[in-house]
């Protein structure tokens, strides 16, 4: 069977429009409500990124960290969220979820123990943002087998020659950070810029499937409507947090704001 996020790209580029791609952290504000938040914002979604929270992150800005300083607080655990996806998968089944974390988190838990745990719940693709190629090329394999897509992450600074080798070596769908700075930055560069270095990429192997990520919010993510995808995370983290200082109810205001994103890229 085709993985769900090949399945997914393809049914977008049939809507001629691209993948909007949201990041949530497992746990946030707390299990319960972090699963509610997911299958709300799965009406608009098209691929969830679920990110599993680190207390030492390395690329990720404010919005993030708060997040899952939040969801440490509350005691999340790995099992946990496995549970969050396994839960979701019941009821949404055509939905790919990708978690997104660190290495150590694998290594301490057992790479086979944690790709097994992976396809058993249902998880479509990984994300380690501290396991670059080539080190990632047997951890990759070990995906590849389960069927489970391992994304590489692209930066703008990754030279031509490097780009070839991760892309040629790479599963169908990659990630292309959009300029050097940690999520949630306002976004320096413009957007004819960050497409500029996207058709590059695009141009060594046209059938992957190329997200960018990185500053994208309401008010830049329209220009950007000709890539595969889009990610957006810190602005759905921020919208947590507002929630929760205003006593509001996170879920709906989370919703809204996947709405309205999904909108501009329609």
């Amino acid at each position: 069977m085709p993985n769900l996020i090949d399945l997914t790209f393809k049914k977008v580029k049939q809507e001629n429009r691209p993948a909007l791609l949201t990041y949530t952290v497992a746990g946030d504000n707390s299990k319960k409500k972090s699963l509610e938040i997911l299958k709300s914002i799965s009406y608009y979604a098209d691929i969830l990124e679920l990110g599993v929270p680190h207390n030492a992150l390395v690329a990720d800005g404010n919005q993030i960290q708060t997040s899952a300083y939040r969801a440490i607080k509350n005691g999340i655990k790995l099992k946990d969220i496995f549970q969050i996806v396994k839960d979701f998968k019941k009821s949404i089944t055509q939905k790919p979820i990708i978690l997104m974390g660190y290495y150590n988190m694998v290594y301490q838990f057992g790479e086979n123990n944690f790709l097994n745990s992976c396809k058993k719940v249902g998880v479509d693709g990984v994300i380690l943002v501290d396991l670059p190629w080539p080190e990632n090329k047997k951890f990759a394999n070990k995906c590849k087998k389960k069927s489970i897509h391992f994304i590489q992450l692209l930066s703008p600074t990754t030279t031509k020659k490097r780009l070839k080798k991760i892309i040629n070596d790479s599963h169908p769908m990659n990630y292309f950070i959009s300029m050097l700075s940690t999520t949630g930055g306002k976004l320096k560069v413009s957007a004819k810029k960050i497409l500029h270095k996207y058709d590059k990429i695009k141009k060594i192997n046209p059938k992957k499937n190329v997200v960018i990520g990185f500053g994208i919010t309401e008010k830049t993510i329209k220009p950007l409507k000709k890539a595969d995808g889009l990610v957006v995370g810190s602005a759905i983290c921020k919208e947590i947090t507002n929630s929760i200082k205003k006593r509001q109810n996170p879920v709906t205001n989370v919703t809204n704001v996947v709405k309205r994103l999904k909108n501009k890229i329609k």
